[in-house]
């Protein structure tokens, strides 16, 4: 069975397509300016929003603050906000409070942090997303009193957990601890 053609389309008049009874033809010297300025439009357009996309994206809070009571506050990115209940706790936050401060937080997967006076901690890594199995936590004690309580990331994958403190690493297997950080 032979092969049809393929279908030709008809070629442009000689030179340019035909204009609108009211229009001129633009010189080539201006076509070619004006799609250069356009080009650039284009280019400057999607490059400020590539770069503005990060600024507007916020990462999920890891948890929440249950209980504070004195001075306590959240550190996050180098500005210190004073903790209020219901606040988010984002990965990478220091919890910090003073000598009459204490805090409670809750984490996504259930895990439980409090914190007594003149204490200082950091979550340094959060990740709960069991679905997709990526699941772990990490958090570095600096000083003062913490009493901490395993939640579903201790459950589901016990050695992606790791307490930090300033002398020693302790891998959590589901468990409740308290520690006494005193520093030297």
């Amino acid at each position: 069975v032979p092969r049809e053609p393929w279908p030709t389309w008809p070629a442009p008049p000689a030179g340019r397509w035909p204009a609108s009874p009211t229009s001129r033809p633009i010189p080539r010297s201006r076509r070619s300016w004006a799609a250069t300025t356009m080009c650039r439009v284009w280019f400057a357009a999607i490059g400020f929003i590539l770069l503005a996309a990060p600024a507007f994206a916020q990462t999920a809070p890891a948890g929440r603050i249950k209980v504070v009571s004195g001075s306590a506050f959240v550190v996050r990115s180098g500005g210190t906000l004073r903790a209020e209940v219901g606040q988010s706790v984002f990965e990478s936050d220091s919890l910090r409070t003073g000598e009459d401060g204490r805090i409670g937080i809750t984490l996504d997967d259930d895990t439980r942090l409090s914190l007594g006076p003149s204490s200082e901690v950091r979550l340094d890594t959060f990740r709960y997303a069991p679905a997709e199995g990526s699941v772990g936590l990490a958090m570095r004690f600096l000083r003062g009193i913490a009493v901490y309580v395993s939640g579903q990331i201790a459950k589901l994958a016990p050695d992606s957990v790791r307490l930090e403190t300033p002398s020693a690493i302790v891998g959590v297997r589901g468990t409740t601890l308290a520690l006494q950080i005193v520093p030297e």
